[in-house]
């Protein structure tokens, strides 16, 4: 029986939106500099640049990271998801969801293990953590779903949860391989809104988190991570460095 971290031991329930009864939901600053300006450059509240911040209407320096990949062909016939987006098209805010944007980044659908490894050149993966990660083996994950946080709200996702081997999670082994810093939250970002949400739309994406918090969206078993390289968080721009495979046989093909 698939064992998975619980909330208990990850962060979703520490970083979710609060939602205010009878209140708006209103973009916060960190979205509308790097989100909005690449689904709505045109809206009054687009933060084109800020002092101290490498954003230029969206778009930084490219940053690498190991992340682990989403195949949207798996995703899409997941009847929970078909289900959830349905209901999201249905939605009082529908007309709020930047549509478009999702056939743009299909292919490159994932979850964030390792953020910003390096910057303009490629991060370095070393033979040893190459070997380690091959001896870590696939990983397998559910998806659950729907996630607005704390930060970049704005931003709605997919939940990652890693599962746990010999009571560890599974995938703060794979961050622990590469040095980097233990993380407890590993989001899949699909939907993005293209303004503020009016009291009645911010209580009905409350009601549809809430509804589909538990609800298993999919179960991943995952052969490869990707070294995927990015200019902008949307990763409109990304290209994939590297397949870093998990076993010694495993192949895992790019969109």
């Amino acid at each position: 029986m698939d064992v998975f971290c619980p909330d208990s031991e990850l962060g979703y329930l520490r970083s979710r939106t609060r939602f205010a009864p009878g209140e708006k939901l209103l973009l916060d600053e960190a979205y509308r500099l790097a989100h909005l300006p690449l689904i709505a450059p045109d809206h009054p509240d687009v933060i084109p640049s800020r002092a101290g911040a490498s954003y230029r209407m969206g778009r930084h320096e490219r940053a690498f990271s190991l992340v682990l990949p989403v195949p949207p062909d798996e995703l899409e016939k997941s009847a929970a998801y078909q289900e959830l987006e349905g209901e999201l098209r249905q939605s009082r805010f529908a007309n709020k969801i930047a549509w478009g944007v999702l056939p743009k980044r299909r292919g490159k659908l994932h979850a964030t293990i390792c953020g910003s490894l390096s910057k303009d050149v490629p991060y370095r993966i070393s033979n040893d953590e190459r070997a380690a990660l091959r001896q870590l083996g696939p990983l397998r994950v559910e998806v659950r779903g729907l996630f607005s946080g704390n930060i970049n709200v704005g931003r709605l996702y997919l939940r990652v949860y890693p599962e746990c081997r010999a009571g560890a999670n599974s995938l703060r082994q794979v961050q622990r391989i590469l040095g980097r810093p233990e993380t407890d939250l590993y989001l899949v970002g699909l939907y993005n809104l293209t303004d503020h949400l009016e009291a009645t739309e911010a209580e009905a994406l409350q009601d549809i988190v809430a509804r589909w918090w538990d609800r298993p969206i999919l179960t991943l078993d995952v052969n490869c991570l990707w070294h995927l390289g990015s200019s902008d968080d949307l990763v409109l721009d990304s290209f994939v460095e590297e397949v870093i495979p998990l076993d010694q046989l495993s192949f895992c093909a790019t969109a």
